[in-house]
């Protein structure tokens, strides 16, 4: 609760201590943030429309429903797979589908379980790869989006079992 007011005093009180201009670091450094929300817009703009798109078109039910019956036969309940493939592309979305599989199924029913041992294993695998891609101005992800991929798929299967 206090951890953040915390450093704040810390921060000025070392500052002060070291006689650092704390007011011109500050300006210096929301300058260098401005750019960086500069570079990285761009790609975002376009990675929320992509999802969007895909989300409005039906994409994600098509795909449930082909993937669901591997699914069901290694005992990940076809109604988390939704979810699993919303999770690795939007945070927010994914959360949206989790709040809408706890209501309709129960937080304490096996889906509602899963899903939320599913939401917390796994990453915004797109998202963060594009943030931290573009800020450093690296074009090629080469093994980054397949290893990122590879874990996400790990970490949904593992909540299924951790949770049966």
């Amino acid at each position: 609760m206090f951890a953040v007011p915390a450093v704040i005093v810390l921060t000025v009180v070392i500052g002060a201590f070291k006689k650092v201009d704390l007011f011109g670091c500050f300006t210096e450094g929301a300058k260098e943030g401005i750019g960086s929300l500069i570079s990285v817009a761009p790609s975002l703009i376009g990675l929320v429309l992509a999802v969007t798109m895909l989300e409005a078109s039906g994409f994600f039910e098509i795909l449930t429903g082909i993937m669901s019956p591997v699914c069901g036969a290694v005992g990940i309940p076809p109604e988390v797979l939704p979810l699993g493939l919303m999770r690795p592309v939007t945070g927010s979305g994914s959360f949206a589908m989790l709040s809408s599989i706890l209501e309709k199924y129960g937080a304490d029913s096996l889906i509602g379980r899963t899903a939320s041992v599913m939401a917390g294993s796994t990453e915004t695998t797109f998202y963060a790869i594009t943030v931290y891609y573009v800020s450093v101005g690296l074009s090629k992800t080469r093994h980054t989006v397949p290893a990122a991929l590879g874990a996400d798929i790990i970490g949904m299967i593992i909540a299924c079992a951790a949770v049966k």
